[in-house]
């Protein structure tokens, strides 16, 4: 496409140089620039993307995007054909060049997004496989995996940039799909990675103690999530679906109702009636390993029941929000229901290592990574073992450069949950291991609990497992999904679910 028509589709400042220069894609990091492409130069937080403009140009790019007058000026002056434009936001300008690039994909699909600290992940496998339960082709962006039609990749970010998700949105078009399941982090929606991207059902799981060390505060991290509901550079969402058993329901319902949501649906577990209904709730909620089921109950007078084989209470409020979502994407009752049958687990989220019950106790993986989180599955871990007397081992760390006042919060928890606890390094990053353990064990020490510190995360595997009897669980925290370790010196290929394999391997022999 003619430079002249993105211009036209972008909100600049000034343009400058020639007009009738052929696109052909865009990029914001020079080394993947490509002939033909449009180079959007931005500010970020660590680094200024103007710096590379020069390197994007020897690569070929045909057309500059940047949002600094003094290097507007500068080019324009030193290079008066390079078709050239300046914006006010340059995250914006991205956002807004890849749509116009790549054909506008978002206004194609039909988008379901799913905002919260915990559940995002599982929420959003769970309603792409619903949708895909009645022959919709879904998109899914999300932490463990992207998913264009039936082709299954590594996801790098959580919410990618603008440009990198409206490729991908691109590409499913090509593919026929006409749904898009994402996950929406406070970073993208603060950072407006997500601007102008429409949301049709947007979901809010729940807000606990995470990233307090970009946020700042509780507050500013509610607000970042709130602004799913207020639409990023677009209008707000048709329907917004929010947990209204969490602290900040409220206010995430207040948030849609003031940005003109048409429908603002709740859900929850049936809370005293004095105290009113939330539109969807489930009752008679029945859990055991391996299966979970309740009565789902809808407005109008309506119920289903619904039978999964995913385990435990956090599973429930993770069905029910996919559940709200795939109604709200026009799936019926009857085909939510026959779709919950068939769910499968997510990657690293409560996933039993194979192997594990042929020895007589259980060992799981889940990426539980803040208090919340961790008590959240400690509790199911002793729901399942504690009537058959059976212990809880929990093996954890805390990330380096990540919000350090969870840290002792998730040892308490850790301590006051479990029969034995095992702390241990969790992608220090640049941090000293032995420092973060050491302020975790504030926390554990004020529980009585029996603990062992093992600073290798490898050598805490075994000492968890080895620890384990007939009847117990072995609860592995902090990473779940993830393939490697990161430290100062670099990162390093590390994944507990194969390593607590061979340590099962070992004791069978």
């Amino acid at each position: 496409m003619l430079w002249s028509d993105v211009v036209a589709a972008v909100g600049v400042v000034e343009v400058a140089g020639r007009r009738d220069v052929e696109v052909r894609g865009v990029q914001y990091d020079s080394r993947r620039v490509s002939s033909g492409d449009v180079f959007v130069a931005m500010r970020g937080g660590t680094t200024d993307g103007n710096r590379f403009i020069d390197a994007a140009i020897r690569k070929g790019a045909a057309a500059v995007v940047t949002d600094s007058l003094e290097v507007f000026v500068d080019l324009r002056s030193m290079q008066p054909e390079l078709a050239l434009a300046l914006v006010e936001h340059g995250r914006r300008a991205l956002a807004e060049v890849s749509s116009a690039v790549f054909g506008a994909p978002e206004k194609v699909l039909k988008i379901s997004a799913v905002t919260g600290t915990n559940g995002k992940t599982t929420t959003a496998f769970l309603l792409e496989q619903m949708l895909r339960s009645v022959g919709r082709k879904c998109v899914l962006l999300g932490t463990i995996e992207t998913h264009v039609g039936d082709v299954v990749r590594e996801s790098e970010h959580t919410t990618p940039e603008s440009r990198d998700v409206l490729a991908l949105f691109a590409e499913g078009v090509r593919a026929g799909c006409s749904e898009v399941v994402m996950e929406m982090s406070s970073h993208a929606l603060e950072q407006e990675r997500v601007w102008g991207i429409p949301v049709d059902v947007a979901m809010f799981t729940n807000l606990t103690q995470d990233h307090l060390d970009y946020h700042g505060t509780m507050e500013k991290y509610a607000s970042a999530k709130a602004r799913l509901f207020e639409g990023v550079g677009a209008k707000a969402p048709r329907v917004a679906v929010i947990n209204a058993d969490d602290a900040q329901g409220n206010f995430m319902r207040s948030s849609a109702q003031k940005s003109g949501t048409a429908a603002v649906w709740t859900y929850g577990w049936r809370p005293d009636l004095n105290h009113g209904l939330p539109d969807f709730y489930a009752e008679n909620v029945v859990m055991r390993a391996g299966a979970t089921t309740f009565r789902w109950h809808a407005p109008g007078g309506r119920a289903i029941d619904l039978e999964s084989p995913l385990t435990g209470r956090v599973n429930v409020y993770n069905l029910l929000a996919a559940a709200c979502g795939a109604f709200a994407r026009g799936l019926t009752l009857e085909q939510i229901a026959e779709a919950v049958k068939t769910l499968k687990q997510v990657p690293g989220r409560f996933e039993v290592v194979p192997g594990s019950s042929d020895i007589g106790f259980t060992v799981v993986v889940d990426y539980a990574h803040t208090d919340d989180a961790l008590k959240n599955l400690i509790a199911l871990g002793s729901d399942l073992v504690k009537a058959q007397g059976g212990r809880v081992i929990t093996m954890f760390g805390c990330g380096g450069d990540r919000d350090r006042t969870k840290r002792p919060k998730m040892g308490r928890v850790a301590g006051e949950g479990s029969d034995l606890v095992v702390v241990t390094s969790d992608n220090p990053r640049s941090e000293l291991p032995k420092a973060i353990i050491e302020e975790v064990m504030v926390g554990v020490l004020e529980t009585d609990v029996k603990f062992v510190v093992e600073e290798d995360r490898r050598a805490a595997i075994e000492v968890a497992i080895r620890a384990a009897r007939a009847g117990d669980i072995v609860l592995l925290a902090g990473k779940g999904h993830e393939k490697t370790q990161t430290f100062a010196e670099g990162v390093v290929e590390f994944d507990d679910v194969a390593e607590a394999a061979l340590v099962l391997k070992e004791l069978s022999l």
